[in-house]
């Protein structure tokens, strides 16, 4: 759901900006920081439930990054709340939001960063005009009216620098990617087609989506729980090559990543609903053919409907940052009325790689999709959520 939210092979992929292409790169004279060492300060802009994505952006162009979520931005750094549409009332165990995963981007090459929210599985998707500081709401467009799968989002599909929208076109079932505008004359959205018709992956509410480079081809391919289709040299073509692959159970966001270093890519993901984060091995039989094996990485709790891979302690490797989603499905899930935990888990790299985890908080937990990135400016990475129980940012401490 921004900057989001995104899946990149490491080697690869390392110039992949943000996620849903995300990939962990050190801080230039930074130190790996023993995970046991950090720490976080949790910071409340409102606990009311407006949303269940969140972006992050410069919206008044001060040189501070502020927080965008459902029908609000949070002006840093004091939070202070400023409505940028009209606002709805939720109720955490009554229903959801009209706000699921989010992302900035200057979609009118205007100099100010714009909202981009996908709404309800299946519903639309909007982008909100930055005012420029005037005063009242910002001018609502449609860029399309559905987009399929939970974890639909924002990737670069095509390689520019700027991110695109990836899900299922709900009507045709077919997985799509729109493109983002590159000239202010013309400010439609491109539709691209990569799948035939009712595909797998693309109902409203599929579990499971991700880019990365499975093959080791240069190439991002698109990922879901039932296998992954194939990126062409331009990715504009229609008729994704798909394979598939048992990539487990219906998840959240994936990622891409050689985890036991043995030279080819491995998926990591988590339940969505139920119990479990995974790691998914690629193995190769005595044809040369890949199969794959599910190894558990964590099982503490449940709904991790959220999920982000970066280095969180400066030390190269994939951490994940992932948390419980709070009553989304109004109490009826497991584990629904057990802590709303966030946690990060620390990544052992070796043939046999490990996840330590590390509690960050007891009473926030992800919403649909999690924001990490050094919101503060001081080289370390923070943590941004929003969900049932509100908007939160996690600031790293000092060393």
């Amino acid at each position: 759901m921004k900057a989001k939210t995104f899946t990149c092979a490491w080697a690869l992929l390392a110039s992949c900006l943000l996620t849903q292409c995300k990939a962990p790169t050190q801080t230039a004279g930074s130190a790996a920081i023993p995970g046991e060492k950090i720490s976080f300060s949790k910071q409340v802009l409102t606990d009311e439930f407006i949303a269940e994505g969140v972006a992050v952006g410069d919206v008044n162009n001060d040189g501070k990054t502020d927080v965008l979520a459902g029908a609000y931005w949070f002006e840093a750094p004091d939070w202070e709340k400023h409505e940028l549409t009209t606002p709805q009332k939720f109720e955490y165990d009554k229903g959801y939001s009209n706000a699921f995963v989010s992302h900035t981007m200057d979609v009118n090459l205007d100099g100010w960063l714009d909202f981009v929210r996908v709404g309800f599985p299946g519903q639309e998707v909007l982008w909100f005009e930055n005012p420029k500081q005037e005063q009242g709401h910002w001018k609502q467009h449609l860029i399309h009216e559905t987009l399929g799968n939970e974890s639909a989002g924002f990737f670069d599909v095509d390689g520019d620098g700027k991110m695109d929208i990836l899900g299922g076109d709900s009507p045709t079932g077919q997985m799509v990617w729109f493109k983002a505008p590159v000239s202010a004359d013309n400010l439609e959205w491109q539709r691209f087609a990569i799948s035939e018709e009712k595909s797998p992956g693309t109902e409203p509410f599929s579990h499971g989506l991700g880019m990365g480079d499975m093959n080791k081809d240069g190439r991002l391919d698109v990922i879901i729980t039932e296998g992954w289709w194939e990126a062409p040299a331009d990715p504009r073509e229609s008729g994704w090559v798909f394979h598939k692959a048992a990539l487990g159970e219906p998840a959240a966001q994936m990622y891409v990543h050689d985890f036991d270093g043995d030279g080819d890519q491995d998926v990591v993901s988590s339940s969505a609903h139920q119990l479990g984060i995974w790691w998914h091995e690629q193995v190769t039989d005595g044809q040369g053919s890949p199969n794959w094996k599910t190894h558990l990485i964590a099982d503490k709790f449940t709904q991790t409907h959220g999920l982000d891979l970066t280095d969180m302690n400066s030390d190269g490797q994939p951490d994940l940052v992932t948390g419980k989603r709070y009553f989304a499905h109004m109490g009826k899930d497991p584990g629904e009325y057990e802590s709303a935990v966030l946690y990060w888990y620390e990544f052992k790299p070796g043939a046999t790689p490990a996840w330590v985890p590390h509690l960050v908080d007891d009473d926030s937990g992800v919403g649909v999709e999690v924001d990490v990135l050094d919101i503060s400016g001081d080289g370390m990475k923070d943590i941004v959520v929003a969900n049932k129980k509100g908007v939160f940012v996690f600031e790293q401490k000092a060393h």
